[in-house]
């Protein structure tokens, strides 16, 4: 018999889709607002990727990685506001570390940093873009100055001594 307790599992496989299309007859000004609708509609990443399509024209590829469940809302999504005639999707795996978000305090206000921690004790600390990028307009100080100073605060804070 044994008896004992069970460590956290640092990071979670999963199986995901992926859903790609090659583009090369749109609007570049279009692109931002479909990547956008993807987040919107629950897409766990989306990113465009420089392509050579065929006749030498240069194109996009828009990768869109999500839930299975989701695929058919983003198929529509593609054959909506794209000019893209199809799409491929393929199962992904994932691997991901388990995060959660810490707020911290600083010299220009409270500020949240999203912690990932891997099985071998390291840590990830990344202070929240858009929140770093407020608190430096309004202290009219550089971006940079106010991420740093979220990093330390965590280290501080946070930080087993």
């Amino acid at each position: 018999m044994l008896v004992g307790e069970t460590a956290a599992v640092a990071n979670t496989d999963e199986t995901l889709l992926m859903i790609e299309t090659n583009i090369d007859d749109m609007s570049p000004q279009l692109f931002g607002y479909v990547m956008d609708r993807a987040f919107v509609l629950g897409a766990l990443d989306c990113y465009l990727t420089q392509a050579q399509m065929k006749k030498n024209r240069p194109g996009s590829l828009i990768s869109i990685l999500c839930q299975p469940r989701d695929r058919e809302k983003f198929l529509e999504m593609l054959f909506a506001e794209t000019t893209t005639i199809g799409a491929r999707t393929y199962e992904v795996q994932r691997r991901a570390l388990l995060r959660e978000t810490i707020r911290v305090e600083t010299q220009f206000g409270a500020i949240d940093v999203k912690v990932a921690r891997g099985n071998n004790g390291n840590v990830n600390a990344m202070p929240e873009f858009d929140q770093c990028r407020a608190a430096a307009r309004a202290a009219n100080v550089p971006l940079r100055e106010v991420q740093e100073a979220a990093r330390q605060a965590y280290l501080t804070q946070h930080q087993p001594k």
